[in-house]
């Protein structure tokens, strides 16, 4: 039996291990033969998922994670694949080992000890983190979305923030964001939205929180078309959001950002949402190849450049597509990968000699939300002929199938639409922000 071990449980990781785990273990032909060809391994640090394109709700407490999230252990045992708990430490390319580092409770009480595992194929799957470009006082003194740990830790400052102004210790919160791509666009809709519900439930008024988005380029969604970044800025700016486009930040401090032209913006809490790169760790995986985001070089197939015996796909992955474009680094393009991935696999599990295909990116175009105001996006592919940018109703409502595209692909469609219908009635029952 061979040992396929996938690192990291995000879009592209969770949904090639599923779609892995149920062809090995659940196909008539293999289970005609007893025992599958190949054993799945899933490891991630965290022990339950949540799709990173919805972080932005967490963080301000629209999205309560608890309810939403996946458990990675209930979920690989009903998709015939194993999960392992722990953070990679090393690797071993010439015996095909991984070091995972031990497992320790919240007080630091080792609960597992550091393990190796084997491999046949190894996959890496493990996203990106915030890009700080060596920006001066960022990680000292600046909130990150890269993970549900990071936004709970946000939500909690906001709410400590929300507990001043209702005694009246402060007068208004600052709140900054640097970055004016979709995360940044959307946290800023989100907080205008989040102090409107904290209306409801204290004596928190619409101007009492100061919101102030910070984009280098000269409009904000640089990744759509500019008119859709101008008519979000637009939008933005009629909900009270201050943004500044065409600003470069210098530093970042415990009281604000400074930027170049040396204006102080103070804010209370500090968000950086400002370009990705592959995790820094990378650059000690055994000789690896990496571009300089840290992104392990891939060959079309989404082999590594380096070892036949190592895949990646996802934001962690370098990889320039059979068409001869650079794949970016979207949600959508981790799905993709994921297919060929698979795909590629199964082809080598079956026969070694087998002829891999090359990967090929698709863009579907992108949508950003805009809390319940509004949305805005672009349709490409084959979703249209050319490309189609919408707005309003129509892009949230597409921009809401997303995410039920993404549990279908987890769990099929009967089961996605149920987590819906549940997910909905939960909004009849439980306040509209979570508030603890």
């Amino acid at each position: 039996m061979q040992k396929i071990v996938i690192i990291g449980g995000g879009a592209g990781g969770l949904q090639l291990a599923t779609s892995l785990g149920r062809h090995f273990s659940f196909n008539r032909f293999h289970r005609r033969n007893k025992s599958p060809l190949a054993e799945i391994t899933l490891v991630d640090k965290n022990r339950t998922h949540i799709w990173k394109p919805l972080l932005h709700q967490v963080a301000t407490g629209a999205l309560d994670s608890s309810l939403d999230a996946l458990n990675y252990q209930v979920h690989a045992r009903a998709n015939g694949f194993h999960f392992e708990l722990g953070s990679l430490q090393g690797l071993n390319r010439e015996e095909k080992t991984i070091q995972l580092a031990e497992v320790c409770g919240e007080d630091g009480t080792p609960l597992v000890p550091a393990r190796e595992l084997e491999y046949d194929y190894l996959v890496f799957a493990l996203g990106s983190q915030s890009n700080d470009f060596n920006t001066p006082g960022v990680r000292a003194n600046c909130q990150f979305l890269d993970s549900a740990e990071q936004a709970q830790k946000f939500h909690t400052k906001l709410l400590d923030q929300f507990l001043q102004l209702e005694n009246r210790v402060t007068e208004e919160v600052h709140i900054a964001i640097v970055g004016g791509g979709a995360t940044g666009v959307e946290l800023a809709a989100e907080l205008v939205d989040a102090v409107h519900e904290m209306g409801h439930y204290g004596r928190i008024k619409n101007g009492d929180l100061k919101v102030t988005l910070i984009e280098a380029g000269p409009h904000l969604l640089p990744a759509l078309p500019p008119r859709l970044g101008n008519s979000s800025e637009k939008e933005l700016t009629n909900l009270g959001v201050r943004v500044l486009t065409g600003t470069q930040v210098a530093e970042a401090t415990s009281n604000g950002f400074v930027t170049k032209d040396g204006e102080e913006i103070p804010a209370a809490i500090r968000v950086w949402a400002a370009g990705v790169k592959a995790p820094d760790f990378l650059q000690q995986m055994d000789g690896l190849a990496l571009n300089r985001q840290n992104q392990i070089e891939v060959e079309t197939t989404l082999r590594s450049k380096t070892d036949p015996s190592i895949f990646a796909l996802g934001d962690c992955a370098g990889c320039i597509d059979s068409a001869d474009h650079k794949v970016p680094p979207r949600a959508q393009s981790a799905q993709q990968m994921a297919k060929t991935a698979r795909d590629n696999l199964i082809a080598l599990v079956e026969n070694p000699a087998a002829e891999l295909q090359g990967f090929t990116y698709k863009d579907r175009g992108s949508l950003v939300s805009l809390s319940k105001f509004d949305a805005v996006g672009s349709l490409m592919g084959g979703l249209v002929r050319g490309s189609l940018t919408i707005e309003g109703r129509l892009a949230g409502l597409a921009y809401r199938s997303l995410y039920r595209m993404h549990l279908a692909a987890l769990h099929g469609w009967p089961k996605a639409m149920l987590l819906y219908l549940i997910g909905q009635a939960n909004r009849f029952v439980k306040p509209r922000l979570k508030m603890h």
